[in-house]
């Protein structure tokens, strides 16, 4: 492609793009995240490398099967309170067209960008692409779970995938891996180019005592012999070792221990870093939050943050919209958290609902599942979530309701829910009645805790917005 030409091209198709961003919020067909992007690189197919170059501190990119936007969020954060400008996909519009639309939004007509570096939450299968064109400095990698298989397949596979674009990053960038799950880790093997980071949980109190039915990579991924556990976390992330080979957990360069976790109130825990260490809580709730906090850190740490701003930025972190957000609803309050397979549901229902220990704290809940593409189609998925731990005495209140359920596949839902012996209450397909049911069943001054896979979240975010209660998921608060 001719340099010149393309030159020409970029104010065109950054106009095409705002053009298409003002069309797509009109006419209420979404908050024009990705279609700009779409727009963009058809006028100028060189549009993303163009603009990412242009960046002073180039570009970071974060990816895996859970958190990604709420890890993303907390970098930028942690990058707000540092005084560095971020341009990001905040929206979770994580396709190459999507990181497109952010950097597009953020330049001038001349193509300059406002921002100083680019913050990308990636797609698994989109890593290869992204990284040829964005010009990543530090990629990192958080986990790799079973998630949609009929969109991506074998773990072992994505993990290839993703590795395939570490020789995109220059010399002086990093890989930031998640050491406690093997797979994820194992690919430090393949970063040669450039530095390999690692985070991790180290907090016996919280072994799980086995491995879970869910847990994906329980073998050695160079040798294929099973792995042997000392600690269990969540899934088949936890400290492990190969009994025939080398392999075996990583030291964590960037460490949590002392976790004092308060279920729905956030988790309190020490830091550890290669620069120091610090006493802090985040406001999120559960293990995986400490998760996401570890790699948000490394990945402000590797770009030159320093600690006392990372862990402000972390304490100030509210939530990711749908992931994890609180929203006032009159004289209620929906509590959103995001579900896509079972290693994530099992921590839900682990951190809100089971661990409330009957007070009656999490009684109020909506399951909405819908099989839409950004959901994945197959839902067979739902039989591996462990819902019998509800069903445990204590776990919940003996004065509970029904759980209620709604989408697409509600009558699945409801199903699974019979099956674990707990009782369902209304079956609602529709997302925005199911909504207002829930909520006027939810005594005033309670929190409704509502599950909802993506495009579930979208629909009932969106009510609640419509309501007044909430912002548009596109806008920053």
């Amino acid at each position: 492609m001719n340099p010149l030409l393309e030159n020409l091209r970029l104010p065109a198709a950054i106009l095409a793009a705002r053009a298409a961003q003002f069309a797509s919020r009109a006419l209420g067909r979404g908050g024009g995240s990705t279609m700009p992007g779409v727009v963009a690189r058809r006028v100028a197919p060189a549009v993303l490398k163009q603009l990412s170059r242009r960046l002073p501190r180039s570009s970071v990119a974060l990816t895996g099967t859970n958190g990604k936007t709420t890890t993303t969020r907390m970098v930028g954060g942690i990058l707000r309170i540092a005084g560095v400008r971020a341009v990001n996909n905040s929206t979770g519009a994580n396709l190459v067209t999507g990181v497109t639309a952010a950097l597009v939004s953020d330049a001038d007509l001349s193509g300059r960008p406002a921002s100083e570096i680019g913050l990308f939450e990636v797609d698994e299968a989109s890593v290869p692409k992204v990284a040829a064109e964005a010009d990543l400095k530090i990629l990192a990698v958080l986990n790799l779970f079973r998630d949609q298989l009929d969109r991506y397949g074998e773990l072992a596979y994505t993990g290839k995938v993703i590795a395939s674009a570490f020789g995109d990053l220059p010399s002086d960038g990093a890989v930031v891996l998640n050491a406690d799950d093997p797979l994820v880790a194992s690919l430090g093997t393949q970063a040669s180019g450039s530095r390999t980071v690692f985070f991790g949980v180290d907090e016996p109190e919280l072994d799980t005592g086995t491995l879970q039915h869910v847990a994906d990579s329980k073998n050695c991924p160079f040798c294929g012999t099973a792995l042997v556990y000392d600690t269990v976390y969540l899934g088949h992330v936890g400290i492990y070792d190969c009994p025939k080979c080398s392999f075996g957990r990583p030291e964590p360069g960037y460490r949590a221990s002392g976790l004092a976790m308060d279920g729905p109130r956030g988790t309190s825990f020490r830091l550890e870093t290669p620069t120091g260490s610090r006493e802090l809580k985040i406001e999120l709730p559960g293990l995986y939050n400490v998760y996401n906090a570890l790699a948000a850190a490394a990945v402000a740490g590797e770009a030159g943050v320093g600690l006392d701003d990372i862990v402000r930025g972390l304490e100030e972190f509210g939530g990711a919209f749908g992931r994890v957000e609180r929203i006032q609803a009159g004289n209620r309050e929906a509590f959103l958290l995001l579900i896509k397979n079972p290693v994530g549901f099992n921590e839900i229902l682990r951190t809100f609902v089971s661990s409330s220990g009957g007070t009656g704290e999490a009684d109020n809940v909506l399951i909405a599942i819908n099989d839409n593409d950004a959901d994945g189609r197959d839902v067979s998925w739902l039989w591996d979530v462990d819902f019998e731990m509800l069903a445990e005495k204590g776990a919940r209140s003996e004065a509970a309701p029904p759980i209620m359920v709604s989408g697409v596949r509600a009558e699945d839902m409801a199903v699974r829910l019979k099956y674990a012996e707990l009782p369902v209450g209304s079956v609602i397909p529709d997302r925005a009645e199911a909504l207002r049911s829930a909520l006027e069943a939810t005594p005033p001054g309670e929190t409704l805790y509502i599950l909802p896979t993506y495009t579930a979240m979208l629909d009932i975010r969106k009510k609640l917005s419509d309501l007044g209660h909430t912002h548009p998921f596109w806008e920053e608060r």
